[in-house]
């Protein structure tokens, strides 16, 4: 039996009178409409991806482990929004240690579109999930590991792809995400780094900034990164770049080497948001953060 467990998105809306999509679609009707059998139902949620929070994802996680130790259970599938499909394949793929596979999909049309992808994307996720092993991405016609996924187009219904060439993913414990305070901040030519400084005052557990190239910030930028660093505030830094990997090759004030020796840790390639969730995860299991990037 396939354990499907929806949470909104694309996949579940449709127009109301003024155009807007909302989520108003149930999982039952997702299942007749990819005609599907063998698959159990459940809604958890009906949010735009947008909205999820840490808690949200304590929330679904919790969810997903309880499916596992079903016995009847031999795959899940979670519908989800594109937005922030990659995060919650993400925030799964760290504590995954299940035979049972785990498989993400979602629709860049809505429901009612008259040619929606949805149905077509559930379908393979199903297969995926009777087939497959681990924590997965179905969408457009491909199947993508979770690690490492990101969304890299606003409209083609292929909106995902996986470059990601190393796999350094360690499972951690399960630990709640909801309490942590990990924000993104992001790099860009001549930034002061007054947000950094900012973020630290408010007592983050851990930042995630999106530098340029290869893992390079301005000068202002990255001598409030050292100064979170010096504050014993965890930093990964992860690239505005789509492909390749985080280096941390140059030196100066604001180059990846330079924050390197301080502390700061690359995220190699995985996108900020994955990062962001890695770096989550691994604080609230109490595992060095380094062992996971």
């Amino acid at each position: 039996m396939i354990s499907l467990l929806t949470t909104g998105g694309t996949i579940a809306c449709t127009a109301d009178p003024t155009g807007a999509l909302v989520p108003t679609v149930t999982g039952e009707e997702l299942v007749r409409a990819a005609q599907l059998e063998g698959v159990r139902v459940a809604d958890l949620l009906r949010l735009d991806s947008s909205s999820i929070s840490l808690r949200d994802l304590d929330g679904l996680i919790d969810r997903v482990r309880k499916e596992l130790l079903d016995d009847t259970v031999t795959g899940i599938v979670l519908t989800h929004g594109t937005d922030s499909l990659e995060e919650t394949a993400m925030a799964l793929a760290m504590i995954h240690e299940s035979d049972k596979p785990v498989v993400l999909t979602g629709a860049q049309r809505a429901f009612d579109h008259p040619d929606s992808d949805g149905p077509g994307n559930l379908r393979d996720a199903v297969e995926a999930a009777r087939t497959s092993a681990g924590v997965l991405v179905a969408f457009g016609g491909r199947i993508l590991p979770a690690h490492g996924v990101r969304k890299v187009h606003t409209a083609n219904l292929d909106a995902f792809d996986n470059q990601a060439w190393n796999d350094r993913r360690r499972v951690v414990p399960a630990a709640p995400l909801g309490p942590l305070d990990v924000p993104v901040l992001a790099a860009y030519p001549g930034a002061d780094g007054w947000v950094v400084d900012a973020a630290v005052e408010r007592g983050v557990d851990g930042l995630v900034i999106e530098a340029l190239g290869s893992g390079n910030m301005s000068t202002g930028f990255g001598e409030a990164a050292a100064r979170a660093l010096h504050a014993g505030v965890p930093v990964v830094v992860a690239t505005r770049v789509p492909f390749g990997e985080v280096t941390l090759a140059y030196g100066g004030a604001g180059g990846g080497a330079t924050l390197g020796e301080l502390g700061a840790l690359g995220a190699g390639e995985l996108s900020a948001g994955q990062a962001r969730i890695a770096l989550a995860s691994a604080l609230a299991a109490g595992v060095d953060p380094a062992e996971v990037f």
